[in-house]
């Protein structure tokens, strides 16, 4: 069970990077995106959902496992940050990289409630919360985006 957590907490190793993992990270989850944005809507947002309950357990048992809290080798929140960020929009490179751009300068800024998350709500729903906040305000941005350009 051990190896299962590590390998879904640091999304299949990038959560190892030395440097900047959760970016890695995040470039990492753009290949699950492109798997899940194949789906109708209801089914990428039920997806989505028991994927969210699945990184916050997983984040949960990670930080023990790795004895950190909100260790940088957990990555799977910037996973489930980015797949937010890209709710109902189109499949198309720009989008893809603009909406990688947002999510990291959000995950990275932590703009309220990230940033409370981030420092009151323990466990793993703490872990993951902040970049599932974040991911909603990349994803308003990336909305104006695809409407005005």
């Amino acid at each position: 069970m051990s190896l299962f957590i590590k390998i879904f907490a640091t999304w299949g190793g990038s959560g190892y990077a030395p440097v900047a993992s959760g970016t890695f990270g995040t470039l990492a989850a753009i290949p699950f995106y492109l798997l899940l944005a194949k789906l109708s809507l209801p089914l990428y947002l039920l997806t989505l959902t028991a994927f969210f309950f699945l990184s916050c357990w997983v984040s949960g048992r990670a930080e023990i496992i790795f004895n950190e809290k909100d260790s940088g080798k957990i990555v799977i929140d910037e996973v489930v940050g980015y797949l937010v960020t890209m709710i109902a929009i189109p499949l198309d490179w720009r989008y893809i990289v603009a909406g990688f751009l947002l999510f990291r300068f959000f995950d990275i800024v932590k703009p309220p409630p990230a940033r409370w998350f981030d420092q009151n709500v323990k466990n793993g729903y703490g872990v993951v919360l902040d970049d599932v906040a974040a991911g909603v305000y990349a994803w308003l941005c990336l909305l104006l985006l695809t409407r005005f350009v």
